[in-house]
């Protein structure tokens, strides 16, 4: 029933020789892997404006030229990716690239920053595109959580069925956002030239503040977050159909002219026009209301917002489990992040990743504006790093116009370093220090989970040891037994086809159904020794552990006894807690044991399945 369920809601598995066929045309691969990034201008924009009105107009008149230079910004940093996508068309990103060329250590950095940035893409992402709607439908603002949740959880499900199916319902809110906003913009521009610009003195309100360098910095360092998510392309270049780094460049450079062409026509006509938001209202909407009014248009344009930072948050879900598929191919996180599940797709990673995305929304209680101080500081460390590495590459390689090419990532390392320095230093004690503790930290998992695998390759290997072809003696068995019944009958069954050696073992609390189990055993198996263990104290484990321990100082033949552990399995889960679980408790007990001792026990396991 179960099976039939999950297959009615992600869909039936796929082969995996169809892995080949879901592989993203151009059109698709834009709305998978550029959501975040076009819909960056809802809280880019929204920052730079908290950020600047507290000092009245003297700060909301920065806000253009602010723009223009993450704008710039924006383009050398989407040059030098394209140049990435080029020299390692297997995909990886900045994470391959810095470890290849800067060392391990770089790498690993570059991955912990990305990983976090993914996180906080996916709960910014979706607590803006509710904010956004809750701007059009004020009652929403008092159910920002369970919205935002609601989202969270339709987007794991359409991302578990898989990239092909996810690309194409993705594409709607992408291309409807594009659709309805770009020609607001140009009919923006046409409204300039017919009323000419406002002042902003008119509209602001009164400063709160004065202005000065630091609140400049602090603004540009919130307008940085619209970068977020433009690596997501280079990081899922294996996911574009052939040829893949040739698509995979070309959707990046489209993405970026949109991306730039959103952002500064927003920013320029909310100056240019003096905007103001209302309390309770992000920026956006104030600058749809001003041009459209309050009618369907309207409401389009916070729908389609909403929609495209909803769907802002599959950037995350298409780059987080492959950047961690990278990660634990390397032995840097768990194997299990390697596997593809049922429709092709990582769904291990993808589950991680929408409980960890569900933990933020409810910590920050749905509130973009505080999520985004630890936004953006680990992705242009990323950047800075990826940039650096790529100049060592070229200088390596040098091939044809090495230095041309080393040169924009140069310049591409120096602008994200300058950036990367005054988001640090403007948003540290705003929130940038808990960056600055968790990706040391998830460094430091990783290299602790790579140590480990190593450890376990060590212990495992054949290298010094000789081939054994010595007989080994029949193993002694030893069966515990709660009573005589068919649960029983079968475990001895079994134990008698491994070895003539078997005991069973019975703990007695009570006297008198010691003395009935007695009965029955000579009844059922008069060739096979009953011992039984005294439990003055009612404990059923510690009595079987202690046999186990003397028979084997008893017999003292090099071997240690096995135990033969017979288990009902109930018909339903529920009637698990009906029974002592006695068996899960042995094994717990030995477990601990061998962890912690270094005492190894052979345990096997015959179930009894139950019927009802």
């Amino acid at each position: 029933m179960l099976d039939r369920l999950r297959q009615l809601i992600i869909g039936p598995p796929l082969p995996t020789q169809a892995v080949g066929h879901v592989k993203l045309n151009k059109i698709n691969a834009l709305a998978a892997f550029s959501p975040d990034a076009l819909s960056s201008i809802a809280y880019a924009n929204q920052e730079i404006y908290l950020g600047l009105v507290v000092a009245g107009s003297a700060g909301l008149s920065l806000a253009w030229p602010i723009g223009l230079s993450i704008t710039g910004l924006l383009a050398i940093v989407a040059l030098s990716y394209y140049q990435t996508i080029q020299a390692y068309p297997s995909g990886g990103g900045s994470y391959l690239v810095a470890r290849e060329n800067l060392g391990t250590l770089p790498g690993l950095l570059v991955a912990a920053a990305l990983i976090f940035d993914y996180l906080m893409t996916a709960a910014v992402s979706l607590t803006a595109g509710v904010e956004a709607l809750a701007s059009a439908f004020p009652v929403l603002w008092e159910h920002k959580v369970i919205v935002a949740l609601v989202l969270l959880v339709t987007l794991t499900l359409l991302n578990l069925r898989g990239l092909q199916e996810t690309g194409s319902v993705m594409s709607l809110p992408v291309y409807l956002f594009l659709i309805v906003y770009l020609p607001m913009l140009v009919w923006g521009g046409i409204y300039l030239l017919q009323h000419g610009s406002m002042e902003i003195t008119h509209a602001a309100p009164s400063p709160l503040g004065a202005l000065s360098l630091i609140l400049i910095m602090h603004a540009f360092a919130s307008g940085c977050t619209a970068l977020s998510g433009i690596e997501a392309i280079s990081d899922n270049v294996p996911a574009f159909k052939p040829p893949e780094s040739k698509n995979a460049g070309r959707t990046l450079l489209v993405m970026a002219v949109l991306m730039g062409v959103l952002f500064v026509g927003s920013i320029g006509l909310t100056q240019a026009l003096a905007i103001i938001a209302a309390p309770q209202e992000t920026i956006l909407s104030a600058l749809a209301r001003r041009l459209l009014g309050s009618g369907p248009l309207y409401i389009l344009i916070q729908v389609s917002t909403m929609a495209i930072l909803a769907v802002a948050a599959n950037t995350s879900f298409a780059g987080f489990p492959r950047m961690a598929a990278i990660l634990s191919a390397d032995g840097f996180l768990p194997r299990q992040l390697t596997s593809l599940g049922d429709r092709l797709v990582f769904s291990n990673g993808i589950v991680f990743l929408s409980i960890a995305t569900a933990f933020l929304i409810i910590l920050f209680e749905g509130d973009s504006h505080s999520l985004i101080p630890l936004f953006a500081v680990g992705v242009f460390m990323a950047f800075t790093l990826s940039q650096a590495g790529m100049v060592l590459h070229w200088y390596h390689k040098r091939g044809r116009y090495w230095w041309l090419k080393a040169t924009i990532n140069g310049i591409g390392a120096l602008a994200t370093f300058v950036a990367f320095s005054i988001i640090g230093f403007s948003k540290f004690l705003n929130g940038a220090w808990i960056t600055v503790i968790v990706i040391p930290g998830m460094v430091y998992i990783f290299i602790q989970i790579k140590n480990h695998y190593k450890e376990v390759a060590k212990e495992l290997t054949l290298k010094g040891v000789p081939p054994s072809l010595r007989p080994l003696p029949p193993p002694r068995l030893v069966i515990p037994i709660s009573g005589v019944h068919r649960g029983t009958i079968e475990a001895v069954n079994f134990a008698r086809s491994l070895s003539p050696e078997v005991t069973a073992l019975y703990v007695e609390i009570d006297e008198e159904a010691t003395k009935l189990v007695r009965e029955r055993w000579m009844r059922w198996f008069p060739d096979i020794k009953l011992a039984v263990a005294p439990s003055p104290y009612r404990s059923i484990v510690q009595p079987i552990l202690d046999y186990l321990d003397q028979t084997d100082l008893e017999n003292n033949d090099g071997q240690q006894a096995v135990l033969v552990l017979p288990e009902f399995v109930p018909a339903h889960a529920w009637q698990a807690l009906l029974h002592n679980q006695t068996a899960l408790l042995l094994r717990g007990a030995l477990l601990y044991k061998r962890r912690h001792h270094g005492f190894q026990r052979a345990i096997i396991d015959i179930p009894f399945h139950l019927k009802r």
